[in-house]
């Protein structure tokens, strides 16, 4: 008699395990680019497509007063002087969108990779595998749209334009002048000014990984278990991820700092759900294990500005889903407070 999935998967033991282990294989998440946020995945859990996230703005840089040794004088029903005018304090509000996915596997796919004495376990492993690169590249979609509007003419006031990129591509391959190199990366750094050191981890394709391979611009320092190393980049982590934008020989590389884009897991209705299609195979009968998520990928200090289908954007550059330029609107009103940078290359 042969193993079914529905033997072996108990929703309500399965959908939490999988989202465990889809969040431990997460480089994006175990670098810290990505933070998981409680307040986000409680907005989840109510309705809406998209969630305002207010947050106050930094005090403003005003000049500091001094103090003088004049007192103010008092009159019999008259009034002190007048005292100084005290400054106020802003609010911005974000923008996150639901991001409503699912995926379903038949059982033959799923069985034929059970082994070891935890059945269930080696499926949730398979799952959560699919979700976390599904969950990374719903973040390159994400940050790619970011950047689009970076790119774009400011509504207003919203940005300078490309403050947040370095663009040393050029037109043509140049060795050493159009490809990745650490003074490029530094450049690409300052655009964060006084606050470059915040910029803590690096996301590169293989291509510009192997360029900073060859120039030798690569250490290796083990994990805090010592069970494998991670390579770093004067300090910075990187993760390599062929998903990263590339039109041709031109590449994108993006600087993160710790917590740039905020996380927030809800849970559907029926996250996880067995179906028995008994006609299936001529008669033979099949199952389908179906699996959804929830999520909010929120970058900080920006707000989301298109008009999300009801399930959510998709993570296409057209209009309204995640990658297109119109998506997107910067409300934080200083570069600084944006911890994310961008280098484009030219690589041979």
């Amino acid at each position: 008699m042969s193993t079914l999935i529905s033997d072996l998967v108990v929703p309500t033991i399965f959908t939490p395990y999988a989202q465990q282990l889809t969040e431990e294989k997460s480089r994006l998440i175990s670098s810290g680019a990505v933070a998981r946020d409680g307040a986000i995945d409680a907005l989840l859990a109510g309705g809406g497509i998209t969630f305002n996230v207010p947050s106050f703005k930094d005090l403003a840089n005003d000049s500091d007063r001094v103090p003088t040794d004049a007192s103010s004088t008092v009159f019999f029903g008259g009034s002190y002087a007048s005292d100084p005018t005290p400054n106020n304090v802003d609010a911005v509000t974000e923008v996150a969108v639901r991001l409503s996915r699912n995926q379903s596997w038949a059982s033959g796919d799923l069985v034929s990779v059970i082994t070891g004495a935890d059945p269930m376990g080696s499926i949730a492993q398979r799952v959560a595998a699919y979700w976390a690169r599904r969950q990374q590249a719903a973040f390159v979609a994400t940050i790619t749209g970011v950047f689009a509007d970076n790119a774009a003419a400011p509504a207003g006031s919203e940005h300078t334009q490309n403050d947040m990129t370095v663009d040393i591509s050029g037109g043509g391959f140049v060795d050493g002048v159009t490809n990745f190199s650490a003074e490029a990366f530094i450049d690409a750094a300052v655009t964060m000014g006084d606050s470059m050191e915040d910029l803590t981890m690096v996301m590169v394709h293989s291509v510009v990984y192997s360029r900073m391979q060859k120039n030798n611009l690569i250490d290796f320092i083990p994990d805090s278990e010592g069970r494998i190393t991670i390579p770093t980049f004067l300090g910075r982590q990187v993760i390599v991820d062929d998903g990263m934008p590339k039109t041709g020989s031109v590449y994108d590389s993006w600087l993160f700092g710790a917590g740039a884009v905020r996380l927030g897991v809800g849970s559907p209705a029926v996250p996880t759900e067995v179906q028995r299609i008994a006609g299936a195979g001529n008669g033979g009968g099949q199952e389908v294990l179906y699996n959804r998520v929830e999520w909010a990928l929120h970058p900080v200090g920006l707000k989301y500005a298109g008009t999300s289908p009801n399930g959510g954007p998709t993570n296409a550059a057209t209009s309204n889903n995640l990658a297109a330029a119109g998506s997107w609107m910067r409300v934080y009103p200083e570069r600084k407070q944006i911890k994310i940078a961008r280098l484009i290359t030219r690589e041979a």
